[in-house]
């Protein structure tokens, strides 16, 4: 049987981080990258028989990915985040992919739950994440957020059964998402001399919505489609906006 190495990176999940842990019994080595942690993330991972490391800063989402990624000794990686589980039927599918070697990477459907509901639409489902892959075939994007696997050349194939995603227990879990995301993204294409205007940044909230709620039939998922739909709105218009004000305050500063 071919060897898998499980990468998670953390900071503050003790909420999540032992039903994570739990759900990927099946691998042969799990890393858990701490980034700090001040609650009993760290503890706990090591108490469910994970390989924990920590480092001193945060240096966005992709390359400390890239930093569990060379924490992995064994031939495949299976890449997770936190508030992500494998259930057994897709544990079972991920070890006969990996032992069948028909190709070096493997995108995953991922099914994700938003206040209790799972979302079966609104541009959520199917949501394709590659996170399985040959060791030394694919790399981490150095995105600071929305990072991605880079895997130029190498043969994908899909697996059918769903990695089941908690992101959004409550309201409050989306609203410190959307913040910590839309900096992040504003920050990332400001350095790269990105400009934008207020205009941009309304348009984009309404075309998310009817993309989301009309064309990905998020009104499918009732009460609950509408409001990711118009959190998804939110979120287009926020990291205009905060691009807009980062333009503002660097030609303030250039002034």
């Amino acid at each position: 049987m071919a060897q898998l190495s499980v990468i998670i990176i953390t900071c503050n999940e003790q909420a999540n981080i032992r039903a994570c842990l739990e759900s990927v019994g099946f691998a042969d080595e799990v890393i858990v990258l701490d980034s700090g942690s001040t609650d009993d993330t760290v503890a706990l991972a090591k108490a469910a028989g994970a390989l924990v490391h920590i480092t001193p800063d945060w240096p966005g989402f992709g390359p400390q990915k890239n930093r569990a990624l060379a924490l992995a000794q064994h031939p495949w990686v299976l890449s997770l985040d936190a508030d992500e589980r494998v259930s057994p039927a897709l544990a079972k599918e991920i070890l006969h992919a990996i032992d069948g070697q028909s190709s070096q990477a493997f995108e995953i459907p991922r099914l994700t739950q938003f206040c209790g509901q799972w979302i079966h639409h609104c541009g959520w489902t199917p949501d394709r994440v590659l996170r399985l892959f040959r060791r030394g075939a694919a790399r981490f994007s150095d995105d600071l957020v929305h990072e991605r696997v880079i895997a130029g050349g190498v043969v994908t194939a899909r697996l059918n059964t769903p990695l089941l995603h908690f992101s959004y227990p409550t309201p409050a879990h989306y609203w410190r998402k959307l913040e910590q995301y839309s900096q992040a993204w504003a920050q990332q294409r400001s350095a790269l001399g990105q400009r934008t205007f207020m205009a941009r940044a309304a348009a984009a909230g309404v075309v998310a919505f009817m993309r989301s709620y009309v064309f990905r039939l998020g009104f499918l998922d009732g009460a609950m489609g509408f409001a990711v739909c118009t959190m998804q709105a939110q979120a287009a218009f926020g990291k205009y906006f905060a691009l807009y004000c980062l333009n503002l305050k660097n030609d303030r500063s250039n002034s």
